[in-house]
Parts: C-alpha cells; structure tokens; sequence
C-alpha cells in the first residue's frame, strides 16, 4: 500500500451516504507524488511523499 514516506499519510475508509442512508465503503486516498529527495542530505532515493510535505518544506528534494 501507498503511504507517504515523511508523514506516513495512507488511505482512509470509511461509508458513502446516500441520500437515502444506503451505506457503502469508499476511500479517500492521500494526494501522493512519487519524488527524487535526499536522504539523510547525501543520497537521492525516489519515494512517495504527500503534498503537504512538500508544500510545508519537510523535504529536500534531489535535482
């Protein structure tokens, strides 16, 4: 299973709810980029990683 390599962010489940309460399972899946990031700032490695890690700056990424 996916999962983000920083934060740990996976998919979640749970119901969908129809209007007439019909209960059915869904998931909502993490918006996960496959990334070229420096490991312990020497070596690149290619790794999932969530948007918010990104964004927030968690992660060095390699060029």
């Amino acid at each position: 299973m996916k999962a983000c390599a920083i934060c740990g962010k996976k998919r979640q489940t749970g119901m969908k709810v129809s209007h007439s309460h019909i209960r059915t399972k869904r998931a909502w899946k993490p918006n996960l980029q496959r990334v070229r990031i420096l490991v312990d700032g020497k070596s690149p490695r290619r790794v999932y990683v969530c948007t918010r890690c990104l964004r927030s700056g968690k992660v060095e990424r390699a060029l």
